[in-house]
C-alpha cells in the first residue's frame, strides 16, 4: 500500500507499424508547495488509471525520442532520449503539475500549472538493450521528487522487437557481504595448538562523523535546531561512507505554522534534507 500508483505501458510505433520505442514503468512524485496561510506541505501525486501518451515520437539519429504521458487533473511528465553512436541516454526529464487539482493541492497559494525540469542522472545503455530497474530510485529537482520503480524502457528498439538483454540499474545490484577477517572466536582450527593466521593488516574502521549544529531563525528566533553526526551510505557498485563535514555544509530552509523544512548543503547541491 506505500506505493498508491497506476503501472504506465507505452508502445509507440514507426510509419511501417513497428514498435520504435517502448517503456513499462510505474512512478509517482513528492511536491513540496505554499498553501494559502504560508506553510509548506509536501503532497503525493500519483499516476491516474486513465493516462495517454499525446506527443510520444520514435526518434532518430539526429531527432531525439520523445516519452510523454498526460494523467490526472491536468498534469503531465516526459523525458526525452538521446541516442549517440551506439548508445542511447535520458536527457531531460520534465514534469508538469496543476495545483488547480484540488484533491492533490486542496489549499495551493499559486494556481495553475507549473514545470519543473531536471537532467537524468542514470547512465548510457547499449542500443539493442533494455533497461531494467525492479527496486525504486529517486531523482530531485527542486521541490519535486520523481520516484520510479519496475522499469523497463528500450528507445530506438531494432526490427520492432524488444531486445532481451537488459542493462540493470545500480539499485537491482545486490552489493556483496563484507569480508570478516578470523579471529580466535570463529577460527576453524585443525589443533588446540594450531590457529588460522590473523590478516597482516585490519581493515580501517569508518570514522564517525563530526558532531554539527544546525539552525534556522524565523526573525530572531531560532524555528529548527539539528545537533546530529550524519553519514550517508551510497549504493552503487562500490558502496560508499560519506561523511558530512560541519565546517562545509551550511543550513537552509523555511519554517511555516505546522511544517519546518531543513536542507544541508555544500554550496553546491543538497546532501540532505528534513
Amino acid at each position: 500500500g506505500f506505493f498508491q500508483s497506476y503501472a504506465v505501458e507505452v508502445d509507440i510505433k514507426d510509419s511501417s507499424n513497428a514498435t520504435c520505442l517502448y517503456a513499462d514503468w510505474m512512478m509517482r512524485f513528492l511536491v513540496t508547495y505554499e498553501s494559502n496561510n504560508g506553510d509548506y506541505k509536501t503532497t503525493t501525486l500519483n499516476l491516474s488509471s486513465s493516462v495517454t501518451h499525446n506527443g510520444s515520437v520514435c526518434g532518430n539519429d539526429t531527432q531525439a525520442a520523445l516519452l510523454a504521458v498526460q494523467f490526472g487533473e491536468g498534469h503531465s511528465w516526459s523525458i526525452n532520449i538521446t541516442k549517440n553512436n551506439e548508445t542511447y541516454r535520458g536527457d531531460f526529464i520534465t514534469l508538469t503539475y496543476n495545483t488547480n487539482d484540488t484533491a492533490v493541492f486542496p489549499d495551493a497559494k499559486r494556481k495553475g500549472p507549473v514545470t519543473v525540469v531536471v537532467k537524468d542522472p542514470l547512465h548510457p545503455v547499449q542500443l539493442n538493450t533494455v533497461f531494467v530497474c525492479h527496486n525504486s530510485y529517486s531523482v530531485e529537482a527542486e521541490n519535486i521528487t520523481h520516484i520510479f520503480w519496475n522499469v523497463t524502457v528500450q528507445a530506438f528498439v531494432q526490427n520492432g522487437t524488444v531486445s532481451k538483454k537488459e542493462s540493470r540499474c545500480s539499485a537491482d545490484t545486490p552489493t556483496s557481504a563484507p569480508t570478516v577477517p578470523p579471529t580466535i572466536a570463529n577460527a576453524t582450527t585443525a589443533s588446540t595448538t594450531t590457529l588460522s593466521p590473523a590478516p597482516t593488516t585490519a581493515p580501517k574502521p569508518v570514522e564517525n562523523p563530526d558532531t554539527g549544529n544546525y539552525s534556522l531563525k524565523s526573525g530572531n528566533k531560532t524555528c529548527f535546531l539539528a545537533t546530529v553526526g550524519l553519514q550517508l551510505n551510497v549504493s552503487q557498485d562500490k558502496p560508499l561512507l560519506i561523511n558530512i563535514n560541519p565546517k562545509t555544509t551550511v543550513a537552509d530552509g523555511a519554517c511555516g505554522n505546522t511544517t519546518a523544512t531543513l536542507k544541508l548543503n555544500d554550496g553546491n547541491s543538497t546532501l540532505i534534507g528534513f
